[in-house]
């Protein structure tokens, strides 16, 4: 099964958690055993797994992104002026495979998987798609 679902992102840069999208996916497929791919389809935006505990990890992530790839700089030649945006997308990269055991995401105690937002506010989709044992 494969499903496509939509967000509106609120800022320029953002991590918003989808933790629990996944996992109502998963319950709704009757996933017990297998994986699942969360999947993003935009060249300006990510699919990642990091902490969830602390909301400073989103922020100091996006402020490292930021410094390492600044939004504007003098040898940039991209028209749409969003060079930034893509090398971030493509160091986040644009999927992530999750394991699901027992009809559970198998994720660490501290981890939750994000869509992550390089050029918005935009409307966005991501997929996920069940792979079964």
């Amino acid at each position: 099964m494969l499903k496509k679902f939509t967000l509106r992102t609120s800022t320029r840069d953002e991590m918003l958690e989808i933790t629990d999208i996944v996992q109502s996916f998963i319950t709704e497929q009757h996933l017990k055993e297998g994986a699942v791919i969360v999947y993003c389809p935009h060249t300006t935006a990510g699919i990642t797994i990091n902490e969830n505990a602390d909301p400073d990890v989103k922020r100091d992530m996006i402020r490292r992104f930021d410094e390492v790839y600044p939004w504007h700089h003098q040898l940039d030649r991209h028209a749409e002026g969003n060079t930034a945006a893509h090398m971030k997308a493509s160091t986040v990269g644009a999927s992530q495979h999750v394991i699901v055991t027992n009809g559970q995401l198998l994720l660490g105690t501290w981890q939750g998987v994000y869509f992550c937002e390089f050029d918005g506010p935009r409307q966005r989709t991501f997929y996920i798609k069940e792979l079964r044992d």
